[in-house]
């Protein structure tokens, strides 16, 4: 049974430190990824231990698109399933890590691009919990989800990551969840469970982003819909692109980007992920 005293640490503000916490963009892929060990998985397991101990995390997840942008100010977010026709066990998951209160006010705040609304409905849906439970596996750090407004252009979203980079300061860990390329109507079902494998158009277009990310040219990734027939297949909608972009409009000028699991899957989706930290 949760309990008060999980965060009762992180209901007062958050204070400035000298460190700085990582962004990170995680493609999170199938919502079996939340309750298999594979090297994706794995590898957010792994990801955990190679960074501090957040004070709490904040996820911008494909999977709440609003109208208006909101942030979850519940004490206890539920665990949402917000899926069809998987295992029985995917839906006796339960990640019971608290919210933060006080921490999504003071979020709220920061934000001067969009008026931000408490929420006290939503939850912790897939996009968060089946990354979030292997990374923390004990749900005893407060976890936050703030939603992405599907009425704003592509420029919005990345000029209002950047009113969030002094939570970073705070020892919030921000977490973009989706997937850079995402085309559930031309995947190759019968592949989803083979080896690595992408159309060409996939792999090339992967390829131009993780350039992209490492060069630090953004523009391209902000108008992307301006890639032409490729960009068009690999972002039919937006959804699982945009949390990229909050991502990278996170990044400060000491940090260097990385790439991991960067793996095509099933022809038309990739888990390729990002990860931005100070040198």
């Amino acid at each position: 049974m949760r309990t008060l005293s999980a965060f009762n640490k992180f209901t007062n503000t958050l204070k400035e430190q000298d460190l700085i916490m990582p962004v990170l963009f995680i493609g999170h892929g199938s919502p079996m990824n939340g309750i298999e060990d594979n090297e994706f998985s794995q590898r957010w397991t792994k990801m955990a231990k190679e960074m501090p101990v957040p004070a709490a995390v904040l996820v911008i997840s494909a999977h709440w698109f609003t109208k208006g942008t909101l942030i979850t100010a519940m004490e206890f977010p539920q665990t949402i399933h917000d899926f069809g026709g998987f295992p029985k066990a995917l839906y006796d998951v339960k990640y019971p890590a608290p919210g933060n209160p006080a921490l999504a006010k003071e979020t709220a705040a920061l934000i001067h691009t969009a008026h931000v609304i408490p929420d006290h409905d939503w939850g912790l849906d897939h996009g968060t919990w089946t990354v979030v439970r292997h990374m923390y596996p004990d749900a005893n750090i407060p976890v936050l989800q703030l939603s992405i407004d599907y009425t704003k252009p592509p420029q919005h979203h990345f000029n209002l990551a950047k009113e969030l980079y002094s939570l970073r300061k705070k020892g919030v860990l921000i977490i973009g969840s989706g997937n850079m390329i995402h085309n559930l109507g031309m995947v190759a079902w019968d592949k989803i469970n083979g080896p690595a494998y992408g159309y060409d158009w996939t792999l090339q277009l992967n390829e131009k982003f993780k350039q992209l990310i490492l060069s630090s040219d953004y523009n391209q990734l902000i108008n992307y819909d301006r890639l032409g027939k490729e960009g068009k297949l690999a972002i039919p909608t937006p959804e699982h692109y945009l949390p990229l972009l909050y991502t990278l409009g996170l990044k400060g000028s000491s940090d260097n980007p990385g790439i991991f699991n960067d793996k095509a899957v099933a022809g038309s989706l990739t888990m390729t992920s990002v990860k931005l930290c100070p040198a």
